[in-house]
């Protein structure tokens, strides 16, 4: 019986519904998608009854709320993840309903949700600084390993009271910010100030507060790139500034041309937009391309000359697959160049939710802040200390990040081999999906270098294209829906991340486990096939 539960409960787990952010380029509303998409009868009949209440006398709707909630939207948690749980639902009360037996998520970089395993060096320190009780038990010298004991001391040393159910510093505890520090010079060759250092929890709060300090209004734009993170649009327009896009070239893998930023930033000017910072994502979220160390050079003299802040997303920066090309802070890449504190303002965003940690759901993270008048430094610090702290457990992980085991230590060959083998497969799972892609009819895909991401290009039919004017939604949600619904298989529209006009994309993750990749070739392969059939012109 226990094992028939543990198993039932392993399909539940398994099957549970990964969400994430809405489309910042809209075809529609999520209420017309659904309703022209949704065919499940009970969503039907709950929408019917949510509509029998009448909230006419209700003091707040759509025409009282702010604004820019309306205008603010994400893609990657958006109708097509919406309606991957009314199937997954319609699967688990009526298996055989639909002509596959599961829903496989490739929507979302959530790594441990499709199956990756945690590091164990970082999930028994963690135990560890939570039960502080433990330690002083005998059985633990059998269960742990002797360094993360030892770090689990060292960390609990540095909270007031071993207590971390209490609030930290607004920054973090400092000792964990001089951890990462050091990890930083590690990585960069140049020192990193702990002062520096804004503990949040995940990149994403970090990216707000730089936003809040940025944008005092629509006036005040912020240059993003295209495609792009649908956070970043979300954020801008959350505290009301203008986004301003700059346009990666899909026909050079993804290149970032600063002659392109040139053209945009004194079209955006001439516009009356008081530009102020550019956000660069490296490597490419979702385009998954890396930045060689001359591009960067070129975008920190950019930076320089026209007076911007850069933001620099580095949360994939332990994830680069190929031989060719390799990570390089542009916190490094600056100083390399000679410039320092009061030469240029650069704001770089780490995560533990990528790299090979995935750690989503512990929600740690930091930004490293430098460039800044103390001024405005303790205006950051006002920004985050409206929020107290971010979470101590995401606080931890984050320094264990950058300071993982090392030679010598007992976790080190286990930790290696956990790290290498993860790395190692992401990279296959990545080249076999990015050949598979290719193989399709009028599909092209550029190399994937890094982050988590495939972004391909269909060349959709013209019959296609209307079909989805019809259906009031754009054509690749068209397609990903047309997708969904044979297959099983959750991608996002290309319209959610922004694309060249009159271009086609869908963002798939590669993080399905590597024994499922084979399966979702075959359906993925079978269903493109049929729709070319079916659409042809």
């Amino acid at each position: 019986m226990l094992r028939f539960v543990g198993k039932k409960a392993k399909n539940l787990i398994r099957n549970s519904c990964v969400l994430q952010r809405l489309s910042p380029f809209p075809f529609q509303s999520s209420s017309a998608f659904l309703s022209t998409f949704n065919n499940n009868p009970s969503s039907s009949s709950d929408s019917n009854s949510l509509m029998a209440h009448n909230y006419s006398q209700s003091p707040v709707t759509l025409d009282t709320i702010n604004p820019k909630i309306k205008k603010c939207q994400y893609a990657v948690r958006g109708e097509i993840v919406t309606l991957a749980q009314n199937l997954q639902q319609e699967l688990l009360q009526k298996p055989g309903s639909h002509p596959f037996d599961e829903i496989i998520y490739c929507n979302i970089g959530n790594p441990h949700s499709l199956g990756q395993q945690p590091i164990t060096f970082f999930r028994e320190v963690l135990a560890l600084c939570d039960h502080p009780a433990i330690l002083d038990k005998s059985e633990t010298q059998g269960l742990f390993s002797a360094d993360s004991i030892e770090r689990a001391f060292q960390i609990l040393d540095q909270i007031p009271s071993r207590a971390t159910g209490a609030y930290s510093h607004s920054q973090g505890i400092k000792g964990l910010r001089d951890t990462i520090a050091a990890g930083i010079e590690v990585r960069d060759g140049f020192p990193a100030n702990p002062n520096d250092i804004f503990l949040t929890d995940g990149a994403s709060p970090a990216v707000h507060m730089m936003m809040q300090l940025l944008i005092s209004s629509e006036s005040d734009g912020i240059f993003c790139p295209i495609p792009q993170y649908p956070l970043y649009s979300a954020s801008i327009a959350l505290h009301g500034g203008t986004l301003v896009r700059y346009y990666l070239d899909e026909a050079t893998g993804w290149g970032l041309e600063v002659s392109e930023l040139k053209n945009q930033l004194e079209k955006a000017r001439s516009q009356g937009t008081n530009v102020r910072a550019l956000v660069v994502i490296n490597p490419g979220n979702p385009t998954g391309q890396v930045l060689s160390e001359e591009n960067q050079r070129e975008i920190v003299e950019f930076c320089k000359k026209e007076g911007l802040v850069l933001l620099a997303d580095e949360v994939y920066q332990e994830n680069v697959y190929v031989p060719d090309k390799q990570f390089h802070s542009f916190k490094k890449v600056a100083r390399g160049m000679g410039y320092g504190e009061k030469d240029i303002s650069l704001v770089s965003f780490q995560s533990v939710s990528k790299g090979y940690y995935g750690e989503c759901g512990k929600r740690g993270g930091y930004m490293e802040v430098t460039g800044f008048s103390p001024e405005i430094r303790e205006q950051i610090y006002k920004v985050a200390s409206v929020n107290l702290c971010s979470n101590i457990s995401g606080q931890i992980l984050a320094s264990l990040v950058m300071s993982p085991p090392k030679v010598g230590d007992e976790s080190y060959e286990s930790y290696f081999a956990e790290k290498d083998g993860i790395l190692t497969s992401m990279a296959r799972r990545a080249k076999t999906l990015e050949a598979a892609l290719n193989s399709l009819e009028g599909v092209t895909c550029n190399r994937a270098e890094g982050a988590m991401y495939l972004f391909p290009c269909i060349q959709l039919p013209q019959k296609a294209i209307k079909a989805a004017e019809a259906a009031h939604t754009a054509p690749d949600a068209f397609y990903c829906h047309k997708l969904l619904n044979a297959t099983g298989v959750v991608v996002v529209p290309g319209s959610g991340f922004g694309q060249v006009p009159g271009t086609w994309h869908f963002r798939c993750t590669i993080l399905p486990q590597e024994d499922r990749i084979p399966a979702i070739v075959e359906r993925l392969t079978k269903f493109h096939k049929e729709f070319m059939d079916e659409f042809r012109d």
